[in-house]
């Protein structure tokens, strides 16, 4: 703690330096899972606030912080036979990155957003001073911080709530042959008390599986784990459509807890396989072996944000009432013919927040989350118009957007979704106006990044096919992510007693 202690000390001095100048600035992770572009001047940087400090067996919480990674996170807690109630897909996604964004998984049907299971937050404040907000202790920044994206303060360490773990996921795939029947069975499925997790993919209008998954520590006798984190392994979209392309039943296999957790972290859901399509390169188990070091969720992330390609590709996450979910995903299979999608159901958090929710006769305790990531059209014009049109229609249908992702909204049309009144009112209650606001921090202005390009000889440069694409690679193998699944001590070893 004494470490943490002076860090935070380090921290709050240079945020109070600031707001003793009025001069707005950013924090910098070291990291990111999101696909904003990244355009920054002033910095704080935290990045050195990333160890566990602690785990509780007595009262099953673990106290880490905000850059711990939800690999580390969970290699510190399964050794004590404990782990997160939400543990996000991909493995670089950080703690304060979850608590500060809106997070989720296949068990947020059951808990609800990853914020909903921590118990408190340390926080700095705008003009340095050092607060613990909790429940029972400045409730209203504990919850109002939660999903507004760092515009409240800087978080600094979390205790986080754990349960009890077990070795395997009983895992079921259940074939669907229309979206009806998708949106059906998830529903049905999230009311099945013996499930710790359920979501779903779209592989066509006409083709889907929704996936459930019971802990268990028992499998039967003969059967063999399946794994997804070694380079022979399929990648897990794959594998469920092998699966479930021909089968009228449901199919039913054993993942190690943690290989399941991060099913998705080979290849990034699906998105892996548009780098094999960017560079005309084949794609099969052969490639998908070869090429393994660079089709993990941290590398991918890497080349995205270098080569410029995030500029013009959808990646979006759009939560619906469940009654308006099928009609959407027709809007946008007319529109950007962009599958697989993914069905992630969702529990909500209470009013107010700047989490996605439904309202008005909509108003729901479960929203339904659709995955929409692919590459969108080339001309920026046409991407902008697209990306607009999918914002409208989404709230035409009472839906609302993650906001780690592109948000093209007018100022107006975005807080109309908001309670805008209530976050001012924070932002003045805790001197937060040197932060940046929510709006100023997601909002994408392509206008102002096409002049930037036109100016910017290395923008230009990038956005010219292949140099991007082998720019992005340089730069994600500089970063010496491809190491870290080499050597993480979560992966299913069938040799090593469990």
């Amino acid at each position: 703690m004494e470490r943490h202690q002076r860090i935070v000390s380090q921290v709050a001095a240079k945020v109070r330096e600031y707001y003793s100048r009025k001069e707005p600035f950013r924090i910098s992770h070291g990291s990111t899972n999101s696909t904003r572009p990244s355009i920054k001047k002033r910095v704080v940087d935290i990045s050195e606030l990333k160890n566990v400090i602690k785990i509780d067996t007595q009262s099953r919480t673990a106290l880490v912080e905000p850059n711990v990674p939800m690999d580390r996170l969970v290699e510190a807690t399964l050794p004590h036979g404990l782990v997160p109630p939400v543990v996000m897909e991909f493995p670089g996604i950080t703690v304060g990155g979850g608590y500060a964004g809106t997070a989720g998984e296949s068990s947020s049907f059951k808990y609800g957003f990853f914020d909903r299971t921590i118990n408190s937050v340390e926080m700095v404040l705008a003009d340095g001073e050092v607060v613990t907000a909790s429940e029972k202790e400045n409730a209203d920044l504990f919850r109002g911080a939660a999903g507004a994206v760092g515009t409240l303060g800087v978080t600094t360490s979390v205790e986080l709530q754990l349960v009890k773990a077990k070795k395997f996921v009983k895992t079921t795939y259940y074939p669907t042959n229309t979206v009806a029947a998708a949106i059906k069975e998830i529903g049905e499925q999230t009311k099945n008390g013996e499930n710790h997790y359920v979501d779903g993919i779209l592989f066509s209008k006409d083709a889907g599986a929704v996936i459930t998954g019971e802990m268990t520590n028992d499998i039967p006798t003969g059967a063999t784990p399946q794994t997804f984190s070694h380079p022979w392994d399929p990648w897990f979209y794959l594998h469920v459509e092998e699966k479930t392309r021909s089968a009228t039943v449901p199919v039913t296999e054993y993942i190690p807890l943690a290989e399941y957790m991060f099913r998705y972290d080979r290849g990034g859901f699906w998105v892996g396989r548009s780098a094999f399509k960017y560079m005309n390169f084949p794609f099969n188990k052969y490639t998908r072996w070869f090429l393994d070091d660079f089709c993990h969720t941290r590398m991918l992330y890497r080349a995205l944000h270098a080569s410029g390609e995030v500029s013009r590709y959808v990646v979006q996450d759009m939560a619906l009432p469940y009654q308006n979910a099928e009609r959407f995903i027709d809007y946008t299979a007319e529109r950007f013919d962009i599958w697989p999608m993914w069905l992630c159901p969702l529990k909500q958090s209470p009013q107010p927040t700047m989490h996605p929710h439904t309202k008005g006769k909509l108003a729901d305790d479960q929203m339904l989350n659709i995955g929409l990531w692919g590459f969108g059209p080339k001309d920026k014009d046409e991407y902008l118009q697209k990306n607009r049109q999918l914002e409208k229609k989404l709230g035409d249908f009472g839906g609302m957007k993650w906001l780690y992702a592109h948000t093209y909204y007018t100022e107006s049309e975005f807080w109309s979704q908001f309670n805008r009144s209530w976050h001012d009112g924070l932002r003045t209650k805790y001197k937060a106006n040197t932060f940046p606001g929510v709006y100023d921090k997601v909002h994408v202005d392509i206008k102002k990044y096409k002049e930037m390009t036109q100016s910017d000889w290395g923008l230009w440069i990038r956005s010219i096919w292949p140099f991007g694409g082998f720019w992005g690679l340089v730069k994600a193998i500089q970063s010496g992510d491809w190491r870290i699944p080499r050597t993480s001590s979560w992966r299913w070893r069938a040799d090593v007693k469990k």
